[in-house]
C-alpha cells in the first residue's frame, strides 16, 4: 500500500475524532441550555483550530455563525439562541453530519404552494442553511411580511434544513406538530422547507 493510502485513513481518524470531540464540545455548552460569552469564544477558538473539518455542511454552518456573532465582539441574546440551536442540533445523538431532512419525513404540503410575503405572518424552526434565524426573519420581513411564533395568525412555517429523522422529539418539533394540528383544525398554514422557500426570495 502507497503512502497515500496510509495518509488518507490517517487523515479520516483524524477528522472523525475531532468531529466526536466537537460533538462533545456541543453537548457540554447545550446541557444547561444556555450559551454564553465564554463558551462562544472557546467554540470558536476550538473551530478555528480545527478548520479542516469545516467541509462538513453542519459544522461549516456552525462555524460561519460562531465567527459572524462574535464579528461585533459581543454575543447578544438572539445569537446565544441561534448557535445555541445549531449545537443541539449537531449533538443530537442520531444526528449525521451534513445530512439534509429528507423532505417525506416531515407533514410538509403537497403540492407545494406559491409563497408571498406581503401581509403574510411566518413562522421559522430548525437550522438553516440561509442563516441564522434572525436573517430568515429579515428576509421575511424586508419583503412586506412578519414573523412570529406559530399561531391562527401564521400563515407558512419554514423547516430549516438541517435535522435529524427523529424531529417529532426535538426542540423545535413541537412547532411543527402544533402547525400541523392548525392545518388539520382548518386555519390556511403552510408547511414548507427552506430550501421552497428560498425559491421565493
Amino acid at each position: 500500500m502507497d503512502n497515500a493510502f496510509f495518509n488518507r485513513v490517517g487523515a479520516e481518524r483524524i477528522s472523525a475524532r475531532q468531529i466526536d470531540e466537537l460533538i462533545g464540545i456541543a453537548c457540554g455548552i447545550a446541557a444547561d441550555g444556555v450559551l454564553n460569552q465564554a463558551e462562544g469564544e472557546f467554540l470558536h477558538k476550538w473551530l478555528v483550530a480545527n478548520v479542516t473539518i469545516c467541509e462538513q455542511p453542519v459544522i461549516r454552518t456552525l462555524y460561519v455563525r460562531v465567527r459572524e456573532a462574535l464579528s461585533d465582539g459581543v454575543l447578544d441574546a438572539d445569537e446565544c439562541r441561534d448557535l445555541l440551536e445549531t449545537l443541539n442540533a449537531l449533538s443530537n445523538s442520531d444526528f449525521e453530519l451534513g445530512e439534509v431532512l429528507k423532505p417525506t419525513t416531515l407533514p410538509l404540503d403537497n403540492p407545494e404552494p406559491v409563497l408571498v410575503f406581503a401581509g403574510r405572518h411566518y413562522c421559522f424552526t430548525g437550522t438553516f442553511s440561509f442563516g441564522p434565524r434572525k436573517a430568515c426573519e429579515n428576509a421575511v420581513i424586508e419583503r412586506g411580511g412578519s414573523c412570529g411564533a406559530v399561531s391562527k395568525k401564521t400563515n407558512v412555517l419554514v423547516i430549516g434544513a438541517y435535522a435529524t429523522d427523529s424531529w417529532k422529539h426535538s426542540s423545535f418539533g413541537t412547532k411543527i406538530i402544533r402547525a400541523s394540528e392548525l392545518r388539520d383544525a382548518g386555519q390556511p398554514i403552510a408547511l414548507v422547507s427552506e430550501k421552497h422557500w428560498t425559491k421565493f426570495l
